[in-house]
């Protein structure tokens, strides 16, 4: 198959959260099972910053954002190094030569609309002129969620989407697709559901979800930019409560919609965590499928890895993790003691990941001595690193913390950590608790999303039978947190061959992209081979 992924981020181009590990890692691991896969993204700043080798193309175009104004840009092109995947970059330097990639310290940029409007329509032209017969299109997050939708309403302008066998490469337009220069306002009459048109086509798309909760919502005065006719502005394609919604639209259009683990793909779909399109995900639900996230295993290899102070695996990991926390403590000025467990947090600083569970624990731990040491690496809300920084201040010896991000402490953290807390309130997929896992790291987590998917409870069952891999909050509250907690360094002390099971038992599971990437490419197969209407 021939597959091109849109996406904002890759890693090492540009990054603001997973979405880039993923993008950075799932084409090359589709492409070493045969396939041929690129990845089209905006050229921003970070780009020209990544230390990757960037080269011109000969592919320049035009796009009409309105009647008298068009918009400019070029092809770039440079590889992604691990998978040799080409990745063509779309060069708009008013849009994307910026310091960030969606906004600054005081919320996000006004014309992000425009911006991935332009982005979304540019893409569709650059696929065109690369060349490539496409099979599947996979759109990531609500910033291409407009790629789906004008895939089926101006298929027959692009030679990339190819008609089946069956059908003429006419029968959409003749369908009653409208001009996309017209400039009448209603609905059409017979109001078709953009996704009931392209099982005609030979090319599809997958949307995946990464957080539900960034959808892309613009007023109405947007969507004369998208370049369709206002019949295809109604519930069933680009109108949503008198608003555009990318993500919206793309679930709609999309032939198959994925997340980033099963359990989320089913809480998606719920009022609690729908973010207000749980009824648009129930209609579609036979086009959802959740897919766990990997992790690079040559990165997040303790054996291997560059960052640590001694490397270890699964026949001696008890005195490589000690020497990394003995290192950590002498680093931060903690009290010096292979024994001492030690909890670390690394991430996002933000209510989401369970903070206002964290700091009264955290607090009440340094507070009564008890037997423990905690360390966090993060940045985010100013209330939470104020919190922090007063914490540090008060108990040295006991508390380390880092407000940044330090790529190398974030792994030898979870190296020299006995037990990593992930209380979020919700979790998509979660990275940290599969690196811990990896490392030898008990997690304490919060049974949501993907950390429900990928942490086995700590129960009398699942101990006996050799699959406890971590602990699960039994209530969503600090006092649940607490409890956990202390669940785990109980077992920490009292039951070390337990607590050894469990440490292995993490080590030794397969959470490699090359396992997700069977599964992605299994979705891909299926959604090609759906049936034309």
């Amino acid at each position: 198959m021939n597959i091109i992924y849109l996406t904002t981020e890759a890693v090492p181009l540009a990054k603001t959260g997973g979405l880039a590990d993923v993008c950075g890692a799932l084409p090359s691991r589709v492409a070493e099972l045969g396939h041929r896969t690129g990845i089209i993204m905006p050229a921003f700043r970070s780009v020209h910053q990544s230390g990757l080798p960037i080269e011109a193309t000969d592919i320049s175009f035009a796009i009409s954002l309105s009647p008298n104004r068009l918009v400019g840009c070029r092809l770039l092109k440079t590889t992604i190094p691990d998978g040799n995947v080409p990745v063509w970059l779309i060069d708009q330097p008013v849009y994307f030569d910026r310091d960030s990639l969606y906004g600054t310290p005081a919320g996000d940029f006004p014309d992000n609309g425009e911006r991935f409007v332009f982005f979304c329509r540019a893409a569709m032209i650059a696929i065109e002129r690369i060349g490539w017969s496409v099979d599947i299109v996979h759109c990531n997050d609500w910033q291409t969620g407009l790629v789906p939708a004008l895939m089926k309403i101006n298929a027959d302008q692009y030679s990339w989407i190819r008609p089946s066998k069956a059908v003429g490469a006419g029968l959409l337009a003749s369908a009653g697709r409208p001009s996309p220069t017209s400039s009448s306002s209603g609905s059409s009459p017979t109001n078709q559901h953009v996704s009931d048109q392209p099982s005609k086509w030979g090319t599809r798309s997958v949307m995946t979800i990464h957080n539900l909760a960034y959808q892309g919502h613009f007023p109405k005065t947007l969507y004369p930019m998208i370049g369709v006719d206002w019949h295809h502005f109604h519930l069933e394609a680009f109108e949503y409560f008198d608003e555009v919604n990318f993500l919206k639209t793309g679930i709609v259009s999309a032939d198959m919609i994925t997340t980033v683990s099963p359990r989320y793909s089913q809480e998606i779909r719920t009022p609690q965590q729908g973010c207000g399109l749980d009824g648009v995900l129930r209609h579609a639900s036979d086009r959802v499928t959740g897919i766990i996230n990997g992790i690079d295993t040559n990165v997040w290899n303790p054996e291997t890895d560059p960052h640590l102070f001694q490397n270890y695996n699964t026949e001696d990991w008890q005195e490589g993790k000690a020497a990394n926390k003995l290192a950590l403590q002498k680093r931060f000025g903690l009290l010096p003691s292979k024994d001492v467990p030690m909890i670390g947090l690394v991430g996002r600083l933000a209510t989401q990941k369970g903070w206002d569970f964290i700091l009264p624990v955290l607090r009440r731990h340094v507070e009564e001595s008890r037997p423990s040491q905690w360390i966090v690496l993060g940045s985010g809300e100013a209330p939470f690193e104020k919190a922090l920084k007063q914490l540090e201040l008060e108990f040295p010896g006991k508390f380390a913390l880092h407000v940044g991000f330090s790529d190398a402490l974030a792994h030898q953290i979870e190296a020299a950590s006995d037990v990593f807390v992930m209380p979020s309130h919700y979790e998509p997929c979660g990275l940290n608790q599969l690196y811990s896992l990896r490392y030898g790291t008990i997690p304490v987590v919060t049974p949501t999303g993907g950390l429900a998917d990928t942490v086995v409870d700590c129960t009398e069952e699942t101990l006996a039978m050799g699959t406890a891999t971590g602990f699960h909050l039994r209530e969503n509250s600090p006092k649940g947190l607490d409890d956990a907690i202390g669940h785990a360094l109980h077992l920490r002390y009292h039951n070390n061959s337990a607590w050894s099971q469990m440490v292995l038992s993490g080590m030794q599971q397969d959470w490699s992209w090359g396992k997700s990437a069977k599964e992605y490419v299994n979705l891909y197969e299926r959604t090609r081979s759906l049936k034309s209407n």
